[in-house]
């Protein structure tokens, strides 16, 4: 039985998973689209970061040759005129690692450790990959500086080539892994053992299922839970669902009365009971107040760890498609308008040009969850200034349209959510997003950046544009709808 780098934090993660993972690893689900456009990305990242350092060898032997890998490993290090090694390979007792970046330091009496991330920071989670991989090398005979290589969030792309000493920057880390390296033979221990086991371990479902990663068992081990269920009351407590544990209480329906809920919580009670929705006494006023001609307006953007073009940094988002539904009177017809960037050219000027003469100078403007918009039309601005004032008279008049729903609805199938997602199905079932080729944010970006790129056949290419010009106007029909669901609600 032998340990990786990938498994060991998998472990620390939940002993469960890496027992899945080594013994039935076909359980687990697939990545979705949104999960491997991230994998690739940090491939790419990772690509990029080996050229800061010229000169460097990779080992080319893949996992499968594990052997070939160890021997090519020892020669370059052996080499000193070798600078650098990407994916060096080494092996002490049970546990095996792959160093993305090994470099030579001081005439090779010590080494620099160096895991590459495609993040703009330093979170927790990344320090035991750094510790298992100091520990093996500095078992090995290695005097080891241990160091973190993220993006630099600050770095601005001239539009050309990546200024790779600004793009990136090292974190080091001897302080923060020292007792994780200390830690390492007790954990190691702990797997192995686990792992020799005939038996998957009795781990309880909890926060471990999806922090610091989603876990690929996910659904093995948390069932579908009902609407109704306690756990989908909003905000509830650990210590309100332990109580209503104690006594035996898992439907929403059943909680005794007199037990302390909040307003919210009361509201979701409320509906469980009755099985329609709630609305408070005063939405109709709060819809009433807005001003026509009324715009619902919905924003599909990508983030990129690598910026794409001049004056973005990394993870800077990409608008690359809009949908406006506008509604001059009540009464009047509704019109709908939209905006699909479709080649890989910077689609941020044609985004915001097209966008003002339809939005025009006056009424409000709906969306859903007020500051991505506001964040996207700023960045907007940044990038062309002339239109610093007319974007400012946009972010005032957004009026957003989620908290409204939050603390004046409930339906008891939002499931505690109130994404647009949970709510519009729960109020309108005929609007639902299930079966559309697009279906969410995420995979939206995938799809358009496949589109773009020449990815995707011309028949593909065909359906993308249909499948994400439907997902971004079924959200801006969406809200069209809710506040007509609210002008009609009585509370």
């Amino acid at each position: 039985m032998r340990l990786s780098k990938s498994r060991y934090t998998a472990g620390l993660q939940c002993h469960k998973r890496l027992y899945l993972l080594v013994h039935q690893p076909e359980l687990a689900a697939l990545p979705d689209e949104g999960a491997q456009a991230r994998f690739d990305q940090g491939i790419a990242v990772g690509r990029l970061a080996r050229n800061m350092f010229q000169a460097g060898v990779l080992v080319e032997a893949d996992h499968t040759e594990l052997s070939k890998a160890l021997a090519q490993t020892s020669s370059l290090v052996a080499d000193g005129n070798i600078p650098a090694i990407f994916e060096a390979t080494f092996h002490h007792e049970s546990v095996l690692v792959r160093v993305d970046v090994l470099e030579r330091r001081e005439e090779g009496r010590r080494w620099r450790l160096i895991e590459v991330k495609s993040s703009a920071n330093l979170k927790d989670h990344y320090l035991p990959d750094v510790a298992i991989q100091q520990f093996v090398l500095e078992r090995l005979g290695f005097k080891m500086d241990p160091c973190l290589m993220v993006l630099n969030r600050e770095y601005v792309y001239s539009g050309r080539t990546y200024d790779l000493n600004g793009l990136f920057k090292i974190i080091e880390l001897t302080f923060e892994t020292e007792s994780l390296v200390k830690d390492a033979p007790r954990e190691i221990q702990a797997q192995l053992r686990m792992l020799s086991k005939d038996a998957v371990p009795e781990i309880e479902p909890g926060p471990q299922c999806s922090s610091p990663y989603p876990c690929e068992f996910f659904d093995l081990c948390n069932k579908p839970l009902s609407p109704d269920h306690v756990s989908c009351l909003p905000r509830i407590s650990k210590s309100k669902l332990e109580r209503l544990a104690e006594l035996s209480v898992t439907s929403i329906r059943d909680i005794p009365a007199g037990f302390p809920l909040t307003e919210p919580q009361q509201h979701a009670y409320a509906s469980a009971l009755s099985g329609k929705a709630w609305f408070s006494k005063d939405l109709r006023e709060v819809v009433g107040g807005l001003t026509y001609p009324v715009c619902f307006m919905d924003f599909e953007t990508l983030g990129p760890a690598l910026p794409r073009f001049a004056g973005m940094h990394p993870f800077d988002q990409i608008p690359f498609q809009w949908s406006v539904h506008v509604l001059r009177d009540p009464g009047n017809e509704l019109e709908h308008y939209d905006f699909l960037a479709e080649d890989a050219s910077d689609p941020r000027a044609a985004f915001l040009q097209s966008l003002l003469p339809v939005l025009g100078n006056t009424g409000h403007i709906v969306v859903y969850n007020r500051s991505f918009e506001s964040r996207v039309l700023a960045s907007l601005a940044d990038y062309l200034p002339e239109y610093k004032t007319v974007v400012s008279g946009l972010q005032q008049r957004l009026w957003d349209l989620w908290p409204v729903i939050k603390s004046h609805t409930y339906h008891i199938d939002y499931g505690g959510s109130f994404s647009l997602k949970s709510v519009l199905p729960a109020l309108l079932p005929e609007m639902s997003y299930e079966g559309m080729g697009v279906s969410d944010g995420d995979q939206a970006g995938v799809v358009w950046d496949a589109m773009i790129h020449g990815r995707l056949s011309k028949d593909e290419k065909k359906k993308a544009k249909e499948d994400l010009l439907a997902y971004c106007g079924q959200d801006t029909l969406a809200m069209v709808r809710l506040l007509e669901v609210a002008a009609a609600a009585h509370g």
